[in-house]
């Protein structure tokens, strides 16, 4: 045995080729992990419905817009939508600013667009949801800590915006009522929301968007000629 050299058994200890091969394992796990973690997380594209998380706005232009909100990506967004909405503050405000193959903005109580409502300003809530059509963001000033009460939805997809804007969620059902919304800076006629509510909350569509079913077709429609007015009748001949 050479003097001032351990001795190891056969086999009993790790060759430093093996603590080398070791480490550098630990080292690869290790970067997987911290990319892992710093990858961005991307929310799924929908969500089963929950009437609490459906923002439901009743337009001028005819019917109910149902919107999916999403407390998963912007939870503080969403409580404030809530919050606005149950104080009312968006019933009665028009489409202020609504801008073709883009987007319909409102939200704003003085309707110029300067306005928002007592509340502070909103941190930004940036994510990974796209700024599809029929999605719903919150609109902001020059700082991106600035959105409150506005908000806009878009006609057609933006991909621009995205994590520029903060979304908060999406359109389900009744899309053709904001494309309908006429269009300017302003408008000269503008969309109102005659109602905005929480789906749980239970507020049935106001009854001035509640046309009322046709009259049944009476015995001389079903019997008129197609395309016209039933044919005069002739006068009876005069009796002699």
């Amino acid at each position: 045995m050479t003097a001032g050299v351990p001795a190891h058994a056969q086999g009993g200890g790790k060759t430093d080729e093996a603590k080398e091969a070791e480490s550098a394992a630990k080292a690869e796990d290790n970067v997987k992990a911290l990319r892992a973690e710093s990858a961005p997380k991307i929310p799924p594209a929908s969500l089963p419905l929950n009437p609490e998380d459906i923002w439901d706005l009743d337009l001028s232009t005819g019917g109910r817009v149902r919107i999916q909100l999403r407390p998963d990506i912007a939870p503080n967004h969403v409580a404030r939508i809530k919050e606005l909405t149950r104080q009312g503050l968006y019933n009665g405000l028009k489409f202020h600013r609504v801008i073709a193959g883009f987007m319909a903005q409102g939200g704003d109580p003085k309707g110029d667009g300067t306005g928002g409502s007592t509340l502070p300003d909103l941190k930004q809530e940036f994510n990974m949801m796209p700024h599809l059509r029929g999605t719903v963001s919150m609109a902001r000033a020059q700082s991106e800590d600035s959105a409150n009460s506005q908000f806009f939805i878009l006609f057609l997809p933006r991909m621009q915006l995205d994590k520029k804007y903060t979304v908060f969620g999406r359109v389900i059902e009744g899309m053709q009522y904001v494309d309908a919304i006429p269009l300017g800076e302003p408008p000269a006629n503008p969309a109102v929301i005659v109602q905005a509510s929480i789906e749980s909350d239970g507020k049935p569509v106001p009854a001035v968007l509640t046309a009322p079913p046709p009259p049944a077709p009476s015995v001389a429609d079903l019997n008129a000629p197609l395309g016209g007015k039933p044919a005069a009748k002739k006068p009876a001949p005069k009796k002699k």
